[in-house]
C-alpha cells in the first residue's frame, strides 16, 4: 500500500517552439545525478520538415537541473549520424558504470520504420558534456536497454526488451565479462540462440505487453526495476482498445540473480489520468524512462502522451514493503482465519439467501455487528450478532432487529428486491444513528436514517425512531453515513450520487426537517485504475491526528470487481482530500469473495479500532460476512507519506 503523488509542476519538460529540434515533443526523460547537478537526457522530436519524406526526426536532448524538476541549458546531445541511427535516436537510458556514463538509446536505421531497423545503440561519455564514442549494440530488433550500475556476481548485466516490434516480445537480461561485448555481434548471436534462458516474465496474461523502463536501482531488498506494463495490448477483439491501459509498475529482482522476481506491484503505480497524459502526439499513454531516490522518496520520470516529460513520487519504504513477500502482508488487510464469520441460515426465512454488508460498533466491551440479511422472497432486513474479540461470534439473534416498516421500503412487486439495505452506524452523543438504503422494488433507492439510544441498544431494546428519507426523490443516492461530530458548517453527511462520493452539511439532527440537498464532490472514479467505474464509502470515517480516515469501495470498469481503498480527509473541511491510496488495500481473493450472489465483491460497511488494529467487517460476494484487520499506524503513515511530492 502506497500513495503516488504527481509533481504539481507537471509536465516538467515541454517542447520549446524556438528550438526547431525540440519544438514538437520532449519526453521520456532519464535523469542521472553528477555532483549537485541532475542531468536529464530526453527524446526530442523536431518540427515538421515539409520537404522531406520523414517529416520529423528524434534526437537525444540534454538539460541540467538542481531540483530534478526545472531543467535548463537544454541542448542537442546525440544526433543521428551513423548508419545504424540515421533516421532517429530515441528514448535514452543512462547509467554510471565503472568510471563512465553509458547512454543507451533506440537507433532507427530505416524509413519507413520497421522491426529490422529498430535496434539498440549506446553512447559513452566521461563527463556527460560530450559523446566520446558510440556503438551499435543489438544486431536484432530490440529497445529499452539499460545497464545495472554495478557488477552482479562479477558479471556486467544489462536488461532490455528483445524483439519488441515482432510477435512475442520478451524482457530479458544479458551477462557480460567485458564492456566491449556490448557491441560484439558474435556475443549477441550466441545470446540470441539461447535467449529463452535469459527471460524475465512479469506478464499477468498473454495479452499484456511489458517493456523495460528506468535503469535498475539497488535497494537492500533487491534491484528495483520500474517498467511499462500495458494491459490487453495484444487483444484483438472489437472492444480491446477500451481495456488497454498503459501503466507504470515495478519489479523487485533478486540482488544475486536479476532474473528472479521476488516481489512486484499488484497493479499500476501510475496510469494516464491528467489532461497532459490523455491528450498529445499519442494520447492516453505514459511511459517510464528514469528514476531517482531523493531522501525517502522514489521519483519516477515518465513520458506523457509522447509529448512532454513528467514526474511523480512514492514513498520508497511503502513501495518496497508492499512488494516484498516478507513485509507485504502488513501493508494490506489480513483475513481472519475464522472467515466467513456469518453465513445464511436456511431455517430462518428472513436470512435464508444471504447475510452481508455489515455495520459495526464497539460498545460495552463487545463488537456489535448489524448485517444485511436477504430473505427467501428477496427482502432485506437487518440482523444482529456480537463478538468479544471482534472475530468469534458470541451471540446471533434468531430474529431481525430492524424490518421494513414504511411504505418507501415495502415491496411493491412480488418477489422483487426491497427492504433495508447496507446499514452504517454512527454514535453521536448518547444516540446511535443508522443510515441505510431504502428500496421498495420500484425505486430508485433512497437513503433513510433512524436512531436509537445507546442505552436501549446495549439492552437489546430495539426502539428505533421512525425512519426519515434524507436523499432526493428520483435520484439514485446511497452508500451514506453521518460524521460522528459536528463540524464548523454542521453535521456532514457523505453519500453517493451516480459514481461519486459527495458530501452535504445539515444544521441539526432533526431528520424530519433536514435532508441532503447538495453533492459537494469529495472523490470520484479515476481513469484507467481499479476504481475507474464508480466509488462509494465503505464504513463511517474515523478521526485521527492526521485527518479523517475514510475507507471506500471502488469498482473497475473492465472487471466489475469491488475493491477497497482509503482516503485521508482534512480535519476542518473533510471535502478536501489530503491523500488517496494508489492501489487497493483489500480485494476479492477467497472463494467466498469471488463466488456468491454477486461475484468478486468485498464490501465493508463497518469498522472499529482495537489496540492499534483496524477491523473491517465486510460482505463477501453478497453472500457472507467476513472480517479483516490491519495496523492503523501503517495505513495512516502511508497516507501521510503520500501528502507531499
Amino acid at each position: 500500500m502506497y500513495v503516488t503523488k504527481k509533481c504539481e509542476q507537471n509536465p516538467i519538460l515541454t517542447p520549446n517552439r524556438d528550438h526547431y529540434w525540440e519544438s514538437f515533443a520532449t519526453f521520456n526523460l532519464c535523469p542521472i545525478k553528477k555532483g549537485n547537478t541532475i542531468y536529464g537526457f530526453y527524446r526530442a522530436l523536431s518540427a515538421v520538415d515539409h520537404m522531406q519524406d520523414q517529416k520529423q526526426i528524434s534526437i537525444i536532448g540534454m538539460g541540467k537541473s538542481k531540483d530534478g524538476i526545472h531543467f535548463t541549458d537544454r541542448k542537442q546531445f546525440l544526433l543521428p549520424k551513423e548508419e545504424w541511427d540515421l533516421y532517429g535516436c530515441e528514448d535514452p537510458r543512462v547509467t554510471y558504470f565503472e568510471g563512465k556514463y553509458y547512454i543507451f538509446y533506440t537507433a532507427l536505421s530505416i524509413y519507413p520504420f520497421g522491426p529490422e531497423g529498430i535496434k539498440v545503440a549506446v553512447a559513452v561519455s566521461k563527463d556527460l558534456e560530450k559523446v566520446d564514442s558510440r556503438h551499435f549494440v543489438t544486431p536484432f530488433n530490440a529497445k529499452a536497454m539499460t545497464l545495472f550500475p554495478e557488477r552482479v556476481n562479477g558479471k556486467i548485466v544489462v536488461v532490455f526488451s528483445a524483439h519488441t516490434d515482432t510477435p512475442h516480445p520478451k524482457m530479458a537480461v544479458a551477462y557480460l565479462d567485458k564492456i566491449e561485448e556490448l557491441w560484439s555481434h558474435t556475443f549477441w548471436k550466441k545470446w540470441e540462440e539461447n535467449m529463452d534462458n535469459y527471460v524475465i516474465n512479469p506478464k499477468r496474461n498473454s495479452f499484456d505487453h511489458t517493456e523495460v523502463g528506468a535503469p535498475p536501482i539497488k535497494t537492500k531488498y533487491g534491484w528495483l526495476l520500474v517498467y511499462s506494463h500495458i494491459q490487453n495490448y495484444f487483444r484483438t477483439d472489437e472492444n480491446s482498445h477500451l481495456d488497454r491501459v498503459f501503466g507504470i509498475e515495478a519489479l523487485l529482482l533478486d540482488l544475486k540473480n536479476p532474473q528472479k522476481i521476488i516481489g512486484r506491484t499488484r497493479g499500476p503505480i501510475l496510469v494516464p489520468e491528467e489532461q497532459y497524459e490523455l491528450s498529445g502526439y499519442i494520447s492516453n499513454v505514459i511511459f517510464p524512462s528514469g528514476a531517482l531516490i531523493k531522501k525517502d522518496k522514489l521519483i519516477i520520470y515518465y513520458g506523457a502522451a509522447d509529448t512532454t516529460a513528467s514526474s511523480a513520487s512514492v514513498d520508497l519504504k511503502d513501495l518496497l514493503s508492499s512488494m516484498h513477500p516478507k513485509y507485504a502482508p502488513d501493508y494490506f488487510f489480513k483475513r481472519a482465519k475464522q472467515n466467513p464469520i456469518l453465513k445464511p441460515i436456511p431455517e430462518h426465512s428472513w436470512e435464508a439467501q444471504a447475510v452481508f454488508n455489515p455495520a459495526a460498533i464497539d460498545l460495552g466491551g463487545k463488537v456489535h455487528i448489524l448485517y444485511r440479511a436477504f430473505s427467501s422472497d428477496n427482502t432485506s432486513y437487518v440482523g444482529y450478532a456480537n463478538s468479544k474479540n471482534g472475530v468469534d461470534v458470541l451471540e446471533r439473534f434468531a430474529d431481525p432487529i430492524y424490518v421494513p416498516r414504511e411504505d418507501f421500503e415495502k415491496k411493491k412487486i412480488e418477489n422483487g428486491f426491497s427492504g433495508c439495505e447496507d446499514p452504517r452506524i454512527t454514535k453521536i452523543g448518547s444516540n446511535i444513528y443508522m443510515c441505510y438504503t431504502a428500496y421498495d422494488s420500484v425505486g430508485p433507492p433512497r437513503v433513510a436514517i433512524t436512531s436509537i439510544s445507546e442505552k436501549d441498544f446495549l439492552a437489546h431494546k430495539w426502539n428505533w425512531s421512525k425512519p426519515a428519507l434524507i436523499t432526493p426523490r428520483d435520484m439514485d443516492d446511497k452508500d451514506t453515513c453521518i460524521f460522528p461530530e459536528k463540524l464548523k458548517d454542521g453535521y456532514l453527511i457523505v453519500h453517493r450520487v451516480g459514481g461519486e462520493i459527495c458530501g452535504d452539511y445539515i444544521h441539526s439532527l432533526d431528520f424530519e426537517k433536514e435532508v441532503v440537498k447538495k453533492c459537494i464532490r469529495i472523490i470520484g472514479p479515476r481513469i484507467n485504475t481499479w476504481d475507474s467505474a464508480k466509488v462509494g464509502i465503505a464504513s463511517p470515517p474515523m478521526k485521527t491526528k492526521y485527518g479523517w480516515l475514510l475507507l471506500y469501495h471502488g469498482v473497475s470498469r473492465s472487471h466489475n470487481t469491488y475493491r477497497v481503498g482509503a482516503v485521508l480527509l482534512d480535519l476542518k473541511d473533510p471535502a478536501i482530500v489530503l491523500a488517496r491510496t494508489t492501489e487497493p488495500i483489500f480485494e476479492p481473493e477467497m472463494d467466498y469473495e469471488k463466488n456468491g450472489f454477486v461475484n468478486n465483491v468485498v464490501f465493508p460497511c463497518g469498522v472499529i479500532v482495537r489496540k492499534g488494529l483496524i477491523y473491517i467487517y465486510y460482505g463477501g460476494a453478497d453472500k457472507v460476512v467476513g472480517v479483516a484487520t490491519m495496523k492503523l499506524d501503517i495505513l495512516l503513515k502511508a497516507l501521510k507519506n503520500g501528502m507531499k511530492y
